[in-house]
């Protein structure tokens, strides 16, 4: 597997593609909710590629001088509980440190923070629906 962290033209496809899979086609997730006005030319991605597939993602945002937000974290279905999301959260927060960004945050769905607290994330705020799904924000010092 081979794990790659830019803004060219093949990663943003690359995730999308993953993200297309999980979101919009497998939970359900309205298109246009999914791709939002953040989803530029220079947006960062994390993907995690099994030879040519790209099967794991996560989004790069930047929410002020030392916050990343980390968010679309997904994994196709039939590659999920082998690690890989950990994977792609551990190079965008190195990509994050290599910027001077000291604090990471995520809109975690409530049926995730468990993963996320295994990542040293701990629940900082109240559950609230986005995009018609229970969440709740992780943050963690980076």
């Amino acid at each position: 597997m081979r794990l790659i962290v830019e803004s060219s033209k093949p990663i943003r496809a690359a995730a999308t593609y993953v993200r297309l899979s999980v979101f919009v086609i497998e939970r359900g997730i309205d298109l246009r909710d999914e791709f939002d006005d953040k989803d530029t030319d220079q947006e960062v991605y994390a993907v995690l590629f099994d030879e040519k597939t790209p099967v794991s993602t996560c989004r790069f945002e930047q929410t002020d001088e030392n916050t990343l937000k980390i968010g679309r974290v997904a994994t196709l279905k039939a590659y999920r509980g082998k690690g890989l999301g950990k994977r792609v959260l551990t190079a965008m927060e190195k990509y994050a440190k290599q910027l001077g960004l000291t604090k990471s945050l995520i809109h975690s769905e409530v049926t995730a923070e468990g993963f996320y607290e295994k990542m040293g994330y701990s629940v900082a705020s109240k559950p609230f629906f986005e995009d018609g799904v229970p969440c709740v924000i992780v943050k963690k010092d980076l």
